[in-house]
């Protein structure tokens, strides 16, 4: 397990799936966590309980990541609480399952505005304050799909692989001031963004994964909590693909 004693760590979109799990994990490595949500205030205190049956320090924070003022707000709040920021999980997002001419304009605002433009926002009002302690880690959540695309995905993937190409290049940006940029990029995973599925669409999947089952949220949390600690020093740029060798 890695050690992530006196470390603090900003979850966005913490409030269930794999941002919840990130929570934990962090928290079962010793990290301090802040564990952020929109409109699951439910979800992020239940989130809250299982950080503090571990033991660990854990404070819930609301904000609107793809509001650059409401990220701004909440990296300023952490800090103000906790006396710094060091690792930086950009996790939050939504998708929208359906064919991209069936679309609204404002569905792909929407899908835009969290998953990438709130990536930016709370990278962006980080920096600063990592760049002045001269460490960090910034772990971006992508998805299999902004590797190869998806059908019927068409804007989930499309900022899915922006995420990793940013990733790519703000962490050669990053590198001379000892600021890792990382991503994960999870395959199918058993969490509730799934669980619209139907059980044909379930086992159709299923059989195209070689692993011959669905990851779990904790699969994912424990590879986002390697490259938040010392054991991935030497790593940034990367995207590390979970998915069971599906891609």
């Amino acid at each position: 397990m890695e050690n992530l004693g006196g470390k603090v760590a900003v979850i966005t979109g913490a409030s269930r799936g794999i941002g919840r799990s990130i929570a934990v994990n962090m928290a079962k490595c010793g990290a301090s966590v802040i564990i952020n949500f929109n409109q699951d205030e439910e979800g992020a205190y239940k989130t809250l309980e299982m950080v503090k049956h571990i033991g660990s320090i854990g404070v819930v924070l609301q904000g609107d990541v793809s509001l650059y003022n409401s990220a701004e707000k909440m990296i300023k709040s952490t800090i103000d609480k906790m006396g710094k920021v060091d690792i930086l999980v950009n996790n939050a997002g939504v998708c929208y399952i359906g064919l991209f001419m069936d679309m609204q304009q404002k569905q792909w605002n929407s899908i835009i505005d969290v998953n990438f433009k709130g990536m930016l926002n709370c990278t962006h009002c980080v920096l600063k304050h990592m760049i002045s302690r001269k460490r960090g880690s910034i772990i971006n959540i992508s998805s299999m799909w902004g590797n190869v695309g998806a059908s019927c995905e068409s804007i989930y993937s499309a900022t899915k692989g922006a995420i990793n190409l940013f990733t790519k290049s703000l962490g050669k940006e990053m590198a001379p001031s000892n600021i890792r940029v990382n991503a994960v990029a999870p395959g199918v995973i058993d969490t509730d963004m799934n669980a619209c599925l139907k059980a044909d669409d379930r086992d159709m999947l299923r059989e195209e994964i070689p692993m011959g089952k669905f990851g779990s949220s904790d699969e994912v949390a424990k590879v986002v909590c390697f490259l938040a600690g010392e054991s991935s020093s030497y790593i940034t740029g990367q995207i590390i693909t979970v998915d069971g060798g599906m891609s």
